[in-house]
């Protein structure tokens, strides 16, 4: 980038979310835009994630973008390098590589609110923005936990979203942390290779079958030739999750067949006593994410694999230690433990308006507008924010939704014109979390009896969305003016006028409807 470059838009981060505002931006004849990005290629978590095994538990025609359609899938669940070239193909088709700003870590963004605009400083310089895009995702940074001893552990340590492919793990003792969707996939993937494989298992995961197969030449031909029946496909494995929905949301109890199915998935693989009850949940199958594989109760099954029914408590030397006193010996730790969701790293280095982080500001929890926007944090959003995961079907339609969104919010700032922001009101993000919070009460993630990822440090769910993805699409197809407050530059008097938007002259209110977060 040139310096003190100043673009309309900077997006951050080129994964789904990025990638797709691109498109949009693209789409909405808006060019001045930049994707700054930390690594040296696109992906996101499908460039980390390369580990063995690694692949997405979301049909593939329902996670890919429904502007760019991808007839031509070579399985029904795809494996991580056919996601990753899918993005590769997106980039390139849709003409964003110039846009592209690889290996721009971005350091540190602050509101000036005398010129209106973000200062963004990268570890490629500085440059500014009217409306930046965070899409940095919730599975981007990893997390490790602070196990005592973990520095002095004499072999090789790395986590799961940072694979170490220089090293050979033929013949080694192995260490698996973790049981959730990474670990499943790696513990089959690495077990016939190694000497020994020691899962540190917390919490058992509910594990149903993986129903994958290859996709066959004459259906991708079909595909191809008659566009329609890729969509239909699509609609169908979408339909089928709505209907789910209800059961996670709002009748829990219905998921008992559910758990019946799984326990039996899991007797048919395990007929040792002892270890199906090490590996049976003792909550409600959808607290935590229902894993898939076909392939994971197998391998635990196997003579070189142990299942340590407990957490690791320390390591000393090569002896790692669980908290129920089980040892073993090892030479290699390979941690499955996850990514920081509730506590997204990005937050730290977004400085509003008032000089606060955005880490400050969420202390006590994160809390947005309809999953986008932050009080006190003028023309910022984010793709994937606060309340917009999905414990059932494919992020893919949220990130759409959202784009839908971010699409509005830039029309609205042109319908304003001038030098003119939007900030959240207070009030507004305080009574759609309140709406929120309110049917999350009854869902399985907070009544299921686990405890999550999708819960912070309070107990409180700030990750999932608690309702249809097509709730979602409806909250968030335009942006109510009502909820936002306009900033405009300063004027002679050096301070710059703060208005409701639904007082302000041409606002673009007239007609527009407003959809609750309990809608």
């Amino acid at each position: 980038m040139t310096e003190h470059e100043h673009v309309r838009v900077a997006v951050i981060g080129s994964g789904f979310g990025g990638l797709g505002a691109a498109v949009r931006l693209r789409r909405e004849g808006i060019t001045d835009f930049v994707v700054l990005e930390r690594a040296g290629s696109v992906g996101g978590t499908w460039r980390d994630n390369s580990y063995p095994g690694c692949a997405c538990d979301v049909p593939s025609h329902l996670y890919s973008f429904s502007f760019a359609p991808h007839p031509d899938w070579p399985r029904t669940f795809s494996g991580q390098e056919h996601i990753r070239a899918y993005l590769e193909h997106v980039t390139d088709v849709f003409g964003l590589r110039p846009h592209l700003r690889f290996d721009s870590e971005v350091k540190r963004m602050a509101w000036d609110k005398e010129k209106l605009r973000w200062g963004i400083e990268t570890s490629r310089g500085f440059l500014t923005a009217d409306v930046v895009v965070s899409a940095t995702g919730p599975l981007s940074d990893p997390k490790v936990p602070d196990i005592p001893g973990v520095d002095s552990f004499p072999g090789k340590v790395f986590h799961s979203a940072r694979w170490d492919h220089d090293y050979d793990l033929r013949g080694k003792r192995v260490a698996m942390i973790g049981t959730g969707a990474s670990a499943i996939q790696i513990v089959p993937a690495i077990q016939p290779e190694v000497a020994r494989l020691t899962l540190f298992q917390r919490t058992p995961p509910w594990v149903m079958p993986r129903v994958d197969r290859a996709i066959t030449g004459a259906e991708r031909w079909l595909h191809k030739q008659l566009p329609f029946t890729t969509q239909a496909r699509r609609g169908l494995l979408w339909g089928i999750r709505e209907l789910q929905v209800q059961a996670f949301t709002k009748r829990p109890g219905e998921l008992g067949l559910v758990e019946r199915l799984a326990g039996r998935n899991m007797a048919r693989a395990v007929k040792d006593p002892a270890l199906r009850a090490k590996l049976t949940p003792d909550y409600r199958i959808g607290c935590k994410r229902i894993l898939l594989s076909n392939t994971y109760y197998p391998a635990l099954t196997r003579s070189n694999v142990d299942v340590v029914a407990s957490g690791l408590a320390k390591i000393d030397g090569s002896t790692l230690v669980a908290a129920d006193g089980s040892t073993a010996e090892v030479d290699a730790i390979i941690f499955g433990t996850g990514f920081h969701v509730t506590d997204m790293p990005i937050a730290d280095r977004v400085v509003g308006a008032e000089g606060r982080t955005l880490a400050e500001v969420w202390r006590g929890g994160m809390k947005s507008l309809r999953g986008a926007t932050a009080a006190g944090f003028p023309n910022w959003m984010t793709i994937i924010g606060p309340n917009t995961g999905l414990g059932n079907s494919s992020m893919i339609l949220m990130i759409e939704s959202q784009l839908n969104y971010m699409a509005d919010y830039v029309r609205q700032l042109d319908v304003l014109g001038g030098r003119a922001a939007l900030d959240a009101r207070p009030d507004a993000v305080e009574d759609w979390n309140g709406k929120v919070q309110e049917r999350m009460r009854r869902t399985v993630w907070n009544t299921g009896g686990c405890t999550s990822w999708y819960l912070d440090a309070s107990g409180r769910n700030t990750t999932i969305w608690p309702g249809t993805t097509t709730e979602f699409r409806s909250a968030t197809r335009r942006v109510d003016l009502g909820e936002y407050e306009v900033l405009r530059a300063p004027g002679p008097s050096g301070t710059g006028p703060r208005t409701p938007a639904s007082r302000t002259k041409n606002s673009g209110t007239k007609g527009a409807k407003r959809v609750e977060a309990g809608a």
